[in-house]
């Protein structure tokens, strides 16, 4: 078995480095594109429920002693936005379209990094034992 995991064709720390980051850039733009003028800090929530995955997606590129534990709180990250986003799912109805957009991204990138994670943590399992 091979030494490194890949996801989608990219590890897992990368992974958490083009999620955060790609959540971080939506959630500053989502903050300037809204139309309430002042505009609602809230607009930012993506981003920054998604800097911490960023920071830990970098911290474990950097310092592969300690791979494993960026990336069991990393995970942690990743389903505090996917419960996040989930409040979708009652709020339909009085969400602006940004909003809506806004969660469901949370939730899929979420998911997405989850499932890589959950992926990657068996496939080490399995290097260990084989």
């Amino acid at each position: 078995m091979s030494e490194e995991f890949t996801f989608l064709g990219v590890t897992i720390p990368k992974l958490a480095t083009y999620g955060g980051g790609f959540l971080v850039a939506w959630g500053i733009a989502a903050y300037f594109l809204q139309s309430a003028d002042p505009p609602s800090f809230t607009a930012l929530i993506p981003a920054i429920i998604a800097a911490p995955l960023l920071l830990l997606g970098i911290l474990a590129q950097k310092n592969e002693a300690n791979l494993h534990h960026y990336m069991h709180a990393a995970m942690a990250v990743a389903l505090l936005m996917v419960l996040g986003g989930a409040r979708v799912i009652t709020g339909f109805d009085t969400m602006s379209s940004l909003a809506i957009a806004s969660h469901i991204i949370l939730i899929l990138t979420g998911v997405c990094f989850m499932t890589g994670g959950i992926m990657s943590f068996r496939h080490a399992r399995k290097s260990r034992e084989g």
